[in-house]
Formats: C-alpha cells, sequence, structure tokens
C-alpha cells in the first residue's frame, strides 16, 4: 500500500474515531480494518482480538446467512440500513441499527464503512410497550367479556310480550351501546298490570348500574302494592337519598291497568308523553304531572297521576327519547309529532307488527346507528 493510501485511510479513521456512534471499515473481502474506541466498547473486544477478522466470524453459524443478505445488498446498492444486533461476550446481543455505504479509496479500492447505532434503549421501550399494549388487550377482551355478561343480564330483565286479561303487550328494547340505561317493565300481578318505562340520564356502565337499581327499587315497591304519586315520591327521594354520590337524574312514565282494562292510572315524570292511539282519532298524549327525578325535593306534586278511559282497540305507546330524538341526515330531529304520525301510519297493523314497524321506520329516519338507548312498550286493550 503506497503512502497516499495510507495517509487516506489515517485521516478516515480519524473522522470516524470522533463519532458518536460504533463505526468499523471492513476492506472488499469483509476483514476488518478499523473499528472506532465506541464500537470496540459496545462489541466488548480489544483490537487485537477484531482486526483483521472477516465479519461473519463474530456472529453464530444460524445468523450469517441473513447478515451476508444485507452485506450482498450493500455490495449491490452500495449502502444499505438495517436492524442487526452485535454479538458480546457471555452470549449477549446488543441490538444496533446498521448503517453501510461503500468508499473508494483515491485508487480506487472499494472499503465499506459500516455504522452500529446502539438501539437498546428503544428495543427496550419497545418490548414494555408490547407489554404494555398485550396487557391492555387482555384487559379489553376482559372488560369486553363482563360487558356482554352484563347485557345478557340486562337484556334478562327486559320485559317480553305477554297477554293478560283484555291486554296485550309488545315491546323493544335496544341500547346505544352494549349496555344502557334505559329499562322498561311489565309487571301483571292477579288484579292488575303495571307497565314502566325509564331513561337513566347518560349511556353506558353507570347509567346501566343505576337503572339497575332503580328498577330493583321498583319492584319492591310493585310487590308492595305503593300506588303511581307515592312510587314516584318515593324513587324520587331514594334517587336523593341513596344515589347523592352520582351526578343524574332520570324521567319515567308509569301506568296500571286493571283486568277490565277500561281506566288507565298514569304517571309520569319529566319523560315524552305517552301516545294512545284509537280507531277513528288520531294519538293522543299523556303529558307528564312530575319533573325528572333525582334532583329536586318537589318534583313530584300532589296530584301526580290522571286516569283516562280507554276502549277496546286503543294502543297505550310508551317510549324513551331515543325514538323521537332522532335526527335524519339534513340534521332535522324526528320529534313526538314525526313519532305520532308514524303511530298514525300504523295503528291498523297487528300489534307485532305495529311494534317492529315503529322501529323499522324511525331507523329509517336516522339513517345510521342509534345515538341514544331506545325503549318501547305497546299497550293494547283487546276487544
Amino acid at each position: 500500500m503506497d503512502v497516499t493510501r495510507i495517509e487516506w485511510l489515517d485521516h478516515v479513521k480519524s473522522v470516524l474515531e470522533n463519532l458518536n456512534q460504533g463505526v468499523i471499515i471492513n476492506d472488499s473481502d469483509n476483514r476488518i480494518l478499523f473499528a472506532n474506541s465506541i464500537f470496540l466498547r459496545m462489541i466488548g473486544l480489544p483490537p487485537e482480538q477484531l482486526l483483521g477478522r472477516t465479519v461473519t466470524e463474530l456472529f453464530p453459524p444460524e445468523d450469517i446467512q441473513q447478515l451476508l443478505k444485507h452485506i450482498e445488498r450493500r455490495q449491490t446498492e452500495g449502502q444499505g440500513q438495517y436492524e442487526f444486533y452485535l454479538p458480546q461476550p457471555g452470549g449477549h446481543r446488543l441490538p444496533v441499527l446498521v448503517t453501510s455505504r461503500q468508499i473508494k479509496d483515491v485508487d480506487g479500492q472499494v472499503f465499506a464503512v459500516v455504522t452500529a447505532t446502539d438501539i437498546s434503549a428503544q428495543k427496550r421501550a419497545e418490548a414494555e410497550l408490547r407489554q404494555a399494549n398485550e396487557r391492555l388487550e387482555k384487559r379489553h377482551r376482559e372488560m369486553e367479556a363482563e360487558l356482554l355478561l352484563a347485557a345478557r343480564v340486562q337484556q334478562s330483565l327486559a320485559p317480553s310480550s305477554l297477554n293478560w286479561g283484555r291486554v296485550s303487550v309488545e315491546t323493544f328494547y335496544q341500547p346505544a351501546r352494549t349496555i344502557g340505561g334505559d329499562f322498561g317493565l311489565v309487571a301483571p300481578s292477579s288484579d292488575s298490570i303495571f307497565v314502566m318505562v325509564s331513561d337513566i340520564s347518560g349511556h353506558g356502565i353507570s347509567s346501566a348500574l343505576i337503572a339497575n337499581r332503580i328498577y330493583t327499587e321498583t319492584m319492591s315497591l310493585i310487590e308492595r302494592g305503593e300506588g303511581l304519586g307515592p312510587m314516584l315520591r318515593h324513587l324520587n327521594l331514594f334517587a336523593k337519598r341513596d344515589l347523592s354520590s352520582a351526578v343524574f337524574y332520570f324521567t319515567l312514565v308509569a301506568a296500571r291497568l286493571d283486568r277490565e282494562a277500561r281506566i288507565l292510572e298514569f304517571a309520569g315524570a319529566g319523560h315524552p308523553p305517552a301516545l294512545v292511539v284509537g280507531p277513528g282519532h288520531p294519538p293522543r298524549p299523556l303529558e307528564s304531572q312530575s319533573a325528572v327525578l333525582g334532583l329536586l325535593d318537589n318534583a313530584v306534586p300532589s296530584e301526580a297521576t290522571i286516569k283516562f278511559p280507554l276502549e277496546a282497540g286503543d294502543r297505550v305507546v310508551i317510549y324513551t327519547d331515543g325514538f323521537t330524538e332522532s335526527f335524519n341526515a339534513r340534521r332535522e330531529m324526528l320529534g313526538v309529532e314525526g313519532f305520532s304520525e308514524i303511530l298514525r301510519q300504523t295503528a291498523a297493523l297487528p300489534l307485532p307488527d305495529m311494534k317492529q314497524e315503529i322501529v323499522n321506520r324511525v331507523a329509517t329516519w336516522r339513517g345510521g346507528p342509534a345515538a341514544d338507548d331506545m325503549s318501547l312498550v305497546v299497550v293494547q286493550i283487546d276487544k
């Protein structure tokens, strides 16, 4: 090697020694001619055990084929970048980002300058992130399973269609999420049938838990034979006293019919009006006499109930605002008026068909997934 080449190599080495990365220079046979001090520390070898050896001698046989592919690509393209590792004493492996480039000296002889950047901290962070993601995914799967179980439990509490005396009932329930804060209740007894639909503020798990508490409390009141007015007052006090740590409110409609099914006893609290559909007349609203429950001490007035005469063929439709507060593509809300028109158009259908057609027409108006929980109870006075 003449003096000019030696000077050239010395100059390159002096530049590479000052880099903050591990660097080696290989000749065309992949023998190591130079390694800076950082590379020596990274690989854990003194210069005399490294210089003059081929790169492939440093690695175990199972990894040489992959290394040769990277070297071949560099020789073909003139440069390359890839993640690999440096072997260390004791069988340890230091993850590195390798960048290699072919250069020529003053006489045209080919050398390779290979830099190795320690990426062990990055790899540790990636491993920790993977582990964290795996834990999150596991917890997500557990939560999904818990939510599905909760949804099955909540669905089991939803009222079913039934016939009782002169009364037929059809029901529908659909939460906006897996579980929701709406619930319906149809409870027949020996002398009367009780119907209720309630809407807890909010959505999801918290609303579903509160709905379950109110459902359970309502069932105990029904079993005691509580009147509708006292029932509303008790539920309002129950929400303020026993559920005071939760910031929420709820609305409801409750109705009771005896076996003759001629007079509907009705009580509403801040809820959309129930609608009575009958032969020969448009839907008639039954408005709430009480305010929403859970906020005000005096939400329920002394005269909290009304009595409404019913005739054979009448249908009482009780629902939550997930039906009426549905918006179409033009951001127009269906509203009680639009919902009433759907009832008018479907009132002559058999009761199960009417229920399903109401659900279908509201979905068609909406044109997308429901944004709110939806509960519906349709009561028919049979002829």
